[in-house]
């Protein structure tokens, strides 16, 4: 983490150098941005919090750790694509089931569904892309999430 941190001061230190007014213009937008998501971002950690204080993270393993490797992808993948949470809690919640012991197969159907496919935000995709094409992008996605998850577990050795 620290060298991430150590990068972008030289990022910025060298946008600095070569335009000042440049660097200050972005570091404002990208502030203000910041505090336009800050309570999107509170709102997601609240509800993430309030999920995992009633579902800890050993029940969560137990169903998404089942022997059936086929039943807890499936599972898994329902599960992501209901759900809307960013990457920076999708991250860290996968590294804890997999010290859990759920599979890679499995966290890979629950990640790529979660990223990839919108049923919480259907209604806005419908708004702006209709049904139909909502639709088949979700269906589409679904099935390339389910791909992935096969693929990872070929490569993981969990499937054969």
């Amino acid at each position: 983490m620290t060298y991430l941190y150590a990068l972008a001061s030289i990022g910025i230190l060298t946008s600095s150098v070569a335009n000042k007014q440049k660097t200050v213009k972005a570091l404002k937008m990208a502030w203000g941005l910041f505090i336009k998501m800050l309570p999107m971002l509170l709102i997601t950690l609240s509800m993430v919090s309030i999920i995992l204080y009633f579902f800890p993270d050993d029940v969560i393993a137990k169903y998404l750790g089942t022997n059936d490797l086929l039943l807890g992808a499936l599972f898994a993948s329902l599960i992501g694509a209901i759900s809307l949470l960013p990457g920076f809690i999708t991250f860290p919640l996968c590294g804890l089931l997999r010290e859990q012991g759920v599979s890679y197969t499995v966290l890979g159907a629950f990640t790529t569904s979660l990223m990839m496919v919108g049923i919480v935000t259907y209604p806005i995709e419908k708004k702006y892309f209709g049904a139909k094409l909502t639709i088949i992008r979700n269906l589409a996605a679904y099935t390339i999430a389910l791909m992935v998850s096969a693929i990872i577990g070929i490569i993981y050795m969990e499937v054969q």
